[in-house]
């Protein structure tokens, strides 16, 4: 689902990612962990077309993404990634009906069948009574919930979550590991996730650990060896 060869990302003298390659499957879920200032965010970014890399290719379900140009990039970016953020990046005035239905309205999907699908995604992290409430009428855990039903309203081939858990409490954080466990299952998505929370580093397949700009080591996690071991 997602190969990266040779990403290179430099700000002026100072290389933030030095030549990292990786690939994750389809339906996978790998995170990515180590030290603050290791490059974790950033190759996130560069990975989901959020920032452009000096060098490399990044291939997303078969396409090129660094050889569209770019209002080409921005249209399959729309469609074909989903973003979750540490923070929520709600629009206020939108109720979370209408804050999952953007990615749907930028696609050009009607009103009425924007409201038909983002209400599904909704009601599927657990938010089918709470569709007309406004972000600030919501809980952390509650917005985080709105934020990624937003990511995966258009069955993204991928979801990029940048410390996704990194603005909650231990009970909030531990129901969105859950629910990306619970999406996963259901929906068959490709993660990818940037955590410095072990415990749900260690809920997914793989963990990739980042040091000075480079993938330094990779760690099996034990669900995924018990499968290799059946």
């Amino acid at each position: 689902m997602l190969e990266a060869k040779n990403l290179f990302k430099k700000y002026g003298d100072f290389s933030v990612v030095g030549g990292v390659s990786l690939q994750v499957g389809r339906g996978e879920m790998v995170s990515v962990v180590g030290p603050s200032g290791a490059g974790k965010s950033t190759l996130l970014h560069l990975l989901g077309g959020l920032d452009k890399a000096d060098s490399g290719s990044i291939l997303i379900d078969g396409t090129d993404m660094l050889a569209l140009p770019p209002r080409k990039q921005a249209k399959f970016r729309n469609a074909k990634i989903g973003f979750v953020f540490q923070f929520h990046h709600l629009l206020p005035e939108f109720s979370a009906l209408e804050n999952v239905c953007v990615p749907l309205w930028i696609k050009g999907e009607s009103k009425k069948a924007a409201f038909k699908t983002a209400t599904e995604i909704l009601e599927t992290v657990g938010l089918g009574g709470r569709l007309h409430h406004k972000p600030s009428e919501l809980s952390g855990g509650e917005q985080q919930r709105v934020a990624i039903a937003r990511a995966l309203v258009n069955r993204p081939a991928v979801v990029f979550a940048d410390e996704p858990t990194g603005n909650l409490d231990t009970a909030n954080a531990h129901a969105v590991h859950q629910l990306f466990l619970d999406l996963r299952a259901a929906l068959g998505c490709t993660l990818v996730l940037v955590t410095h929370n072990d415990a749900l580093s260690l809920l997914t397949d793989r963990t990739l650990i980042m040091k000075d700009g480079k993938i330094v080591e990779e760690r099996l996690n034990q669900l995924q060896q018990d499968n290799a071991n059946h």
